[in-house]
């Protein structure tokens, strides 16, 4: 498995990472800020070892830098095209010229706009100290229930998606502080392929 050359982005000072700049937290300390009723203004690419495995995440992914950094198109082009490499580490197959200049030329234009985004409630901040453990038991506190929902579901599968973790029914469980056969019955055809797709990094 090629290493991720992410030292490449760095180096030519690319973000890949932004905290909500319009969004206020409800609650904010030296770990985490905690948004009530959400933000979609976090952008945080290639937190965790999986690669983009498909073109729709890569178009998305090129979309994000493309808005983060507004730089010129020669600029994009350079960074995609190096993200498109396969042995840079990044994606999981060989993609054609074809494709490459299309993504380049839309992803461009298109990053104009701020690209569909995942509602966060809980982020962690960047070099937070706390372990998995802690993390979740402080992703549970906040998160509450009365009664599960599938959205209950759906943001604890966000957030161990956001630290990096695989998401199993069981973690997932953990963090709604309820049985396995409780999730079992709340899930739907939406949040089993919603599973997959977050593992794959889509």
């Amino acid at each position: 498995m090629s290493h991720r050359k992410i030292e490449y982005l760095n180096d030519n000072r690319i973000i890949y990472r932004r905290d909500p700049i319009n969004d206020e937290p409800t609650y904010s300390n030296k770990y985490y800020s905690y948004y009530e009723d959400g933000t979609h203004e976090y952008y945080c690419l290639f937190n965790s070892a999986s690669k983009i495995t498909t073109y729709k995440s890569l178009k998305w992914h090129a979309l994000v830098l493309s808005y983060l950094n507004r730089y010129d198109i020669i600029t994009h082009a350079k960074i995609i095209r190096f993200i498109c490499n396969k042995n840079n580490g990044f994606i999981t197959w060989q993609i054609d010229e074809a494709s490459i200049a299309n993504i380049i030329q839309n992803t461009f234009w298109g990053g104009i706009y701020a690209p569909k985004n995942r509602l966060r409630k809980i982020i962690f901040k960047e070099f937070c100290p706390l372990s998995f453990d802690e993390k979740m038991k402080i992703v549970g506190k906040l998160i509450g229930r009365q009664k599960l929902s599938k959205d209950e579901i759906y943001q604890a599968m966000l957030d161990l998606d956001h630290i990096g973790k695989k998401i199993t029914w069981h973690k997932v469980a953990d963090i709604c502080d309820c049985s396995i056969r409780t999730i079992h019955r709340n899930l739907t055809k939406e949040l089993r392929k919603e599973k997959i797709i977050l593992n794959e990094k889509i």
